[in-house]
């Protein structure tokens, strides 16, 4: 390894070099993926339901490994074996949050309080610090009639924004949110694109994975787009990925759609937007 390429996995969050990712031998949920990702930077992970783009975020979170090729983390070899250790694991943890896509999978607690309240403390934070951070996230998601209910009598987007809040409580260096726009009224999308914001302020890294185009194009200061043969088909910035109209209509992210004006045909490229979002 060169001087340059250590200095890079020193510096950057997360390196992935020539990973490739199989849930079932031979058939790859990612395949050559070299990506760096930088302390600070907001990146959108986009691509046609299939991409990848899941896998993607739980590999950065330590969920699933690679088939093959090696990811770093903070400097540091991310790996089973590296995550079995308590000092590792309990720094890499504090680090990163995950927000899955399905709130569901990360909500176990008996009441939403409880919920945004686990994480502070298995870190061991003072109780009354724990109230204090819970009660400002509680109060910035509009949740705090919510607080006492059980996860299971929410809605969707209630469920969303408590799973949020679940990570922000931990106040995390990276963010990683995946399809975080699902289940939220309008109202609620404009004020998670504010707290990112906010976050970008901060100095944070944050990652969402999503096929939402002007969510991306919104949040984001660099898109990583995903074709369906899982590989990365364009990085770069949000208006040079979305000027390159040929690879969005390859990676199945826009589709044409023809309009007949008497004798003449328009086509048109047509994205997913927020407004049409679906899992």
């Amino acid at each position: 390894m060169s001087a340059a390429d250590d200095s890079t996995r020193t510096s950057a969050d997360f390196v992935l070099a020539g990973v490739r990712h199989e849930y079932r031998k031979g058939v790859p949920a990612l395949d050559g993926i070299d990506l760096t990702i930088g302390c600070g930077e907001h990146v959108a992970i986009v691509g046609a339901n299939g991409s990848g783009k899941s896998t993607l975020l739980k590999m950065l979170d330590g969920l699933v490994f690679p088939s093959t090729g090696t990811i770093h983390a903070f400097g540091q070899p991310l790996t089973e074996d590296a995550l079995e250790d308590p000092t590792f694991r309990r720094d890499f943890r504090s680090r990163v949050g995950f927000v899955f896509q399905d709130a569901d999978v990360q909500l176990f607690c008996s009441n939403a309080f409880d919920e945004l309240a686990f994480g502070p403390l298995q870190l061991g934070l003072p109780e009354t610090e724990v109230r204090e951070t819970v009660a400002e996230v509680a109060d910035a998601l509009r949740i705090e009639k919510l607080l006492d209910r059980p996860p299971y009598t929410l809605s969707g987007g209630e469920k969303k924004r408590v799973a949020i809040g679940c990570v922000l409580t931990m106040q995390p260096h990276v963010l990683l949110l995946d399809e975080p726009t699902n289940a939220l009224d309008p109202r609620s999308q404009v004020w998670l694109l504010d707290v990112l914001a906010e976050w970008k302020q901060a100095g944070r890294t944050v990652v969402i994975a999503t096929h939402d185009l002007s969510i991306a194009e919104e949040f984001a200061d660099r898109m990583v787009v995903l074709s369906e043969e899982h590989g990365i088909a364009a990085d770069g910035s949000p208006e040079d990925v979305l000027r390159n109209r040929d690879v969005l209509l390859a990676v199945n992210l826009i589709h044409e759609h023809a309009h007949r004006h008497g004798d003449v045909v328009h086509v048109h490229g047509h994205a997913h937007t927020h407004g049409h979002a679906h899992s």
